[in-house]
């Protein structure tokens, strides 16, 4: 049988804190949608108390009554000394940053800023699926430059698309992944550089969504968009929802390169009052003080990656996992199962394991299913076990 890793010397794996009991107390998405004889490990919530921190942040300013409209550049502040530290990035500029509600929706400002009705919006497929959701919803064309066989970007194929774009009338945004949802790849400096080239060439605007940042396994260095050569009007969401589990604690930054700065200032005022003012609090908080605690989830990310590939070659050996130097998310290629195009639903019906379908995720996402790690070893280890009793 697979063992369960030990966990790590330190500050305590946090995926090791909650039983299921309690977490079946919590009200959030992942736990209220499949009734209570479902294992949920498909929406990227984590399994995890938060960290000490955020929690003594939030605590103090309810005491004091600070729930107001959320002001001054803290947040970025923070990000920036973070990026400084973890990225060894010098580049975020605290007067080239606006806080926005959260990532999709600085998304959706910035694809604003730069595109208009009708323009086309770049995209590689398998790809988290609100991309598609929320261009389409501006009423914004989406195209799309698929992954290649190894789950990065195919830049002949992204040059392709870039050159049909900058044909036709209108201006063009390539919405960047990265680190990539769902696949966990992590771009390097080169590939970066090259899609940066490629942009300026073609006249293509990058936004960058980069909310799994802070989730990257350790050894593994991710390297932010606007910190390649040629990147400067590039545009950057960030945020430390995902890596400290904050997504009902609204809040994100919009980053401009420096030739972005311009389209930037353009935001509506009013855009900066959407995010929660605790929201702000929490992830300044996270990101200034939160550094051992992220530190701790990484190294329990890791154990479970391996717990995973473990179980899976021993119950479920015709899956294929993708492998992932970041996020908290696997991407599984279920095809040599026979399931058809939708695993999870699958899964769900037979073995009461609710995955995210690999259909919304675009080109390449029929046949696959989207696993989220970030839960304990005994819940990983049953809804595997589930998993492989659903297959006929």
């Amino acid at each position: 049988m697979t063992s369960i890793p030990p966990g790590t010397p330190g500050e305590p794996d946090p995926l090791r804190a909650l039983g299921l009991e309690r977490l079946r107390r919590r009200t959030s998405m992942k736990w209220r949608t499949y009734p209570d004889d479902v294992l949920p490990l498909w929406v990227a919530e984590m399994d995890v108390p938060l960290a000490e921190p955020v929690v003594r942040a939030v605590t103090d300013a309810l005491a004091l009554g600070d729930t107001g409209y959320p002001a001054g550049t803290a947040y970025a502040e923070a990000l920036a000394a973070f990026a400084a530290e973890r990225w060894n990035w010098d580049g975020l500029a605290v007067e080239r940053t606006a806080i926005v509600p959260d990532v999709m929706l600085g998304v959706v400002e910035m694809l604003g800023l730069v595109t208009g009705p009708g323009d086309p919006v770049i995209v590689n497929p398998p790809v988290y699926p609100p991309f598609f959701q929320f261009a389409e919803h501006m009423d914004r064309r989406v195209v799309q430059a698929p992954l290649d066989a190894g789950a990065r970007i195919d830049l002949p194929g992204l040059e392709e698309a870039f050159r049909e774009a900058a044909a036709g009338p209108g201006r063009a945004a390539y919405l960047l992944c990265s680190p990539h949802n769902p696949t966990g790849t992590v771009h390097t400096a080169a590939e970066l550089t090259a899609v940066a080239s490629l942009a300026e060439r073609y006249g293509v605007r990058v936004v960058a969504d980069e909310i799994h940042a802070p989730l990257v396994a350790p050894g593994v260095t991710f390297v932010p968009y606007l910190g390649v050569p040629g990147a400067a009007r590039g545009l950057s969401l960030m945020s430390a929802s995902k890596g400290w589990n904050l997504a009902g604690l609204k809040a994100a930054l919009a980053v401009a390169g420096p030739e972005a700065a311009a389209d930037l200032a353009r935001l509506p005022e009013e855009v900066s009052h959407g995010p929660s003012h605790l929201g702000v609090i929490a992830h300044t908080a996270a990101l200034r003080d939160g550094a051992a605690w992220l530190d701790a989830l990484l190294a329990g990310l890791l154990d479970n990656r391996r717990l995973l590939t473990g179980l899976l070659a021993e119950h479920l050996p015709a899956i294929r996992a993708y492998p992932a130097d970041a996020t908290c998310l696997v991407w599984l290629d279920c095809r040599a199962l026979g399931l058809g195009d939708d695993p999870a639903q699958v899964f769900l019906d037979r073995g009461r394991v609710a995955l995210s379908s690999g259909l919304p995720f675009g080109t390449g996402g029929a046949g696959h299913a989207r696993l989220n790690l970030a839960t304990s070893p005994g819940i990983l280890t049953e809804a595997v076990r589930r998993m492989a009793a659903a297959v006929p």
